[in-house]
């Protein structure tokens, strides 16, 4: 088969087996390693200049390079490709036992080696290996990541929740000794006081169920096909409460006729949830907020709009950062945990999108969700 003939075959290729690129000007080895791997998805490039436009186009999860090659040799191709994502994993072959080349080779970290002529057990073996090892430094990975998570989380409970456990402590054993009795003039603005603690502490208590079940519990991502349209009005519903309770009003308008999408639901309802809140929590009361979702040939756009007091320009660059709060009087004493922000861009991004934010002083700030519009083989 020849090579143009085969690239589109494997272009048309699905299913859940990893790529591998070969890369070798010789069509009778590219042939002879993609028979024997044909447990894996093979893509082919007779040159690292071809290889790196393949790399460009789509994710691989292995090379298999050629040394001795024109245009672009197998070294010079590994160290292209290390420089521009050191993780990626590349298998050196070569006829060659220079000692040069195998010392150039591995500082640029080449991942293993195979001699030339190939042993296809060899070859086999060693592309198991090294993309079991890259498997396993993956999840060690996002376990330290997780615990670093974890401990961060854990430190920012503690400060967060110490505030309103120790107002309502102080009342009750001030109310115990006799030290606030029924009859003091500050009697009830003291027990207003009190319940308001209980109920910012009953609300960190269910941020803190709810961010543990979402981030730290529920790593993975679930995707189904979803009514884009009713996950908005379910967030939106969910809201009215608030809303009324701030005496602040809330305009929905959904143009057009919405296509199904493929999305993580309780990751985008807990983007929209995330931005809601900070449009209700930073808006005053009897202020004005606005949901407008569009669609174009390309993409679906929700735009959360309000009239608050806006965002100062050092900060708006802040809003997105892991534990980052807005806190425009200085308190320091600003509610909740500050990841609602951070997760609703990652959220967000993980589903190929973007999260940007304008914000004017005095004038109000608009948060605009941008997600790729399926298209219509993608949903069939």
């Amino acid at each position: 088969m020849r090579l143009e003939a085969r690239k589109e075959t494997q272009l048309l290729q699905e299913g859940e087996k990893l790529t591998i690129l070969v890369v070798d000007d010789e069509e009778i080895i590219r042939d002879l390693c993609a028979r024997a791997l044909k447990d894996y998805h093979i893509l082919e490039a007779d040159n690292g200049r071809e290889a790196l436009r393949i790399l460009n186009e789509r994710p691989v999860d292995l090379l298999l390079v050629d040394v001795m090659m024109p245009i672009m040799n197998g070294l010079d191709l590994l160290q292209q490709v290390k420089d521009k994502d050191a993780d990626q994993l590349v298998i050196v072959m070569t006829g060659y036992a220079d000692k040069d080349i195998i010392l150039r080779a591995l500082k640029a970290h080449a991942d293993d080696f195979i001699q030339k002529p190939i042993n296809l057990l060899q070859l086999k073996t060693t592309i198991a290996q090294a993309l079991e090892k890259k498997s396993l430094r993956r999840e060690l990975v996002q376990l330290k990541q997780l615990d670093r998570l974890k401990s961060d989380f854990l430190g920012l409970i503690s400060h967060k929740l110490r505030t309103p456990t120790t107002s309502i402590s102080l009342f009750i054993q001030n109310l115990a000794s006799g030290n606030i009795s029924l009859e003091d003039p500050g009697f009830a603005s003291a027990v207003e006081a009190t319940r308001k603690e209980s109920e910012y502490l009953a609300y960190l208590i269910q941020d803190l169920l709810y961010y543990s079940d979402i981030i730290l519990q529920d790593s993975e991502s679930k995707t189904s096909r979803e009514d884009l349209k009713e996950i908005v009005t379910k967030v939106v519903t969910a809201k009215r409460q608030g809303l009324e309770q701030n005496r602040q009003v809330l305009h929905t308008k959904l143009e057009g006729e919405w296509p199904v999408v493929i999305v993580d639901r309780r990751r985008i309802e807990f983007a929209l949830d995330a931005i809601l809140d900070n449009a209700i929590k930073f808006t005053q009361s009897g202020g004005e907020i606005t949901l407008l979702g569009e669609l174009s040939d390309q993409e679906i756009s929700l735009t959360i709009s309000d009239n608050g007091p806006g965002i100062a320009p050092q900060e708006t660059g802040k809003i997105f950062e892991k534990f980052y709060q807005v806190d425009p009087n200085n308190t320091g004493q600003i509610r909740g945990f500050g990841l609602g922000m951070f997760y609703a861009k990652q959220f967000v991004k993980d589903h190929g999108g973007n999260i940007t934010l304008v914000s004017t002083l005095g004038q109000g700030t608009s948060v605009i969700i941008r997600l790729p519009r399926p298209s219509i083989s993608a949903m069939q």
